[in-house]
């Protein structure tokens, strides 16, 4: 079973927000959700995504020569793309010097992301820490997913899942017996606002945070704080009176909304549709805070 093949977009060591202690953080490719505010929007697609660093580019037409779909030309001094026809096959990455041209996106077998993960054991043990899998939405890739899970299990590492939550129960129910920690993401309650702003219902979510919490699984709820989105007195309260409901949850985390993403989606030639939108400001993460803080658990800002 762990040559069983998935989707890793990075694998980040030495990570201290994704869950207790020093981690590492391994993220999985493919999200059913499409949330505007992504600041991951290569991990969405659960194939490898062609990206294009504009400034690394020395012009040297390479890349030109080697497309096999003639997706690539020189206009006026610039090389550019066009994505109708570019089936992110890859072949311009591996001969562009300058590496201007990556791909986001590999696959590996469960053995070799263990074989990364342990590297760091040590470094988990003195800290408190583990792993983390995140994404993209991890639970996309159940098969995967269990299996890392328990290899890391096997070996006594603390296992931590950060997902939206959007699966089938049995996948939960099948991960939440080697999880840790879940690190679960609240977008808002609001369904009609969820299907608008992600582009999914947020009813499975809700209902399978209630089925963990009723499992008594250890559980952060993270609830990202966009202005214009769920940033209102009602969306907060909204937000507040869902938790309260909810046994076992001991902490949630309100998370700064800022734009440090939208440069990816420039380089995977992605509009961003959160242009103009501004970062989340402390008045507001304070105004959030003390609107949840009655909750019932513990409320504070950043993870």
């Amino acid at each position: 079973m762990v040559s069983i093949e998935g989707k890793i977009f990075n694998i980040m060591k030495y990570s201290i927000h994704d869950g207790p202690g020093i981690r590492t953080t391994v993220f999985l490719k493919g999200c059913p959700l499409s949330c505007l505010w992504c600041h991951n929007p290569e991990s969405q697609n659960i194939n490898n995504n062609l990206m294009f660093f504009p400034n690394r580019c020395i012009g040297c037409r390479v890349c030109i020569e080697a497309c096999t779909q003639n997706a690539i030309k020189e206009v006026k001094g610039m090389v550019i793309t066009d994505k109708g026809k570019c089936i992110e096959c890859g072949h311009c990455t591996l001969v562009c010097y300058a590496e201007a041209r990556e791909m986001a996106g590999k696959t590996m077998t469960v053995n070799q992301v263990v074989y990364e993960i342990v590297k760091d054991k040590d470094f988990y043990e003195q800290s408190g820490g583990g792993v983390t899998f995140s994404g993209g939405e991890p639970l996309m890739q159940p098969k995967f997913l269990i299996e890392l899970l328990k290899e890391m299990k096997k070996r006594g590492i603390h296992t931590t899942v950060d997902t939206s939550g959007f699966a089938s129960k049995q996948i939960i129910e099948e991960v939440s017996r080697y999880t840790s920690l879940f690190l679960y993401d609240l977008k808002h309650m609001n369904p009609i606002k969820h299907q608008k702003y992600t582009g999914m219902s947020n009813y499975i979510i809700l209902e399978n945070l209630r089925f963990l919490s009723e499992m008594n699984k250890e559980i952060i709820i993270r609830i990202p704080i966009i202005p214009r989105v769920n940033d209102s007195e009602e969306d907060l309260k909204a937000f507040r009176d869902f938790i309260k409901t909810l046994p076992n949850v001991k902490e949630v985390n309100l998370l700064a909304y800022h734009n440090m993403g939208e440069e990816k989606y420039n380089r995977l030639g992605i509009l961003y549709k959160m242009k103009g939108i501004e970062e989340t400001s402390l008045e507001k993460l304070d105004f959030a805070l003390n609107i949840i803080n009655s909750c019932g658990a513990n409320v504070k800002t950043g993870s």
